[in-house]
């Protein structure tokens, strides 16, 4: 992975603070990135801004998605499987 913008994003998932969301955010980033669009990429930044236990109760489904967080990445988070 050459784009800085990408790397940048890889980093920041698998440095979050808590070793479940390193977990959760970090493969999935190692599994989607690549792929991103800007449009992805730009959701996914946002996502990152978003507190880890905020993250966690929609990914255990303890709380839902808010409307505002209903897109794409977002979805594939929901369904990215994570293998130890």
């Amino acid at each position: 992975m050459d784009d800085p913008r990408k790397k940048r994003l890889r980093y920041r998932a698998w440095h979050r603070g808590t070793k479940e969301s390193d977990f959760i955010l970090g493969s999935f980033a190692d599994a989607y990135l690549p792929g991103m669009d800007e449009l992805r990429l730009a959701d996914f930044e946002v996502l990152l801004d978003v507190p880890d236990p905020e993250i966690y109760d929609w990914v255990i489904g303890r709380a839902e998605v808010p409307a505002e967080f209903d897109n794409a990445v977002v979805r594939d988070l929901l369904t990215h499987k994570i293998s130890f």
